[in-house]
């Protein structure tokens, strides 16, 4: 999901910065206009890049924590079911 998110990011910027060059303008208010399109575009794929690592950063987390539980629960079994053969 993010990485479609990322996608159509990057599909919109890139649209941006081709209608930029198609314009009728001058040389130098197409380069500004490009630059800042581009630099709009780097800060919005950088924020939605790092809420992808946070969300992935939450779910190892999560992950590890799942596991280590189901780990603590397989050894208590483990440990009564072998007290109880004894």
């Amino acid at each position: 999901m993010k990485s479609n998110i990322l996608g159509v990011l990057a599909g919109v910027a890139t649209g941006a910065i081709l209608g930029v060059l198609f314009a009728p303008d001058k040389g130098s208010k197409t380069r500004k206009k490009i630059k800042d399109k581009s630099v709009e575009a780097k800060e919005s794929l950088k924020e939605e890049f790092d809420n992808f690592l946070d969300t992935v950063s939450k779910k190892y987390d999560s992950a590890i924590k799942n596991g280590e539980e189901i780990l603590e629960k397989g050894k208590k079994e483990v440990k009564e079911t072998v007290n109880s053969k004894l």
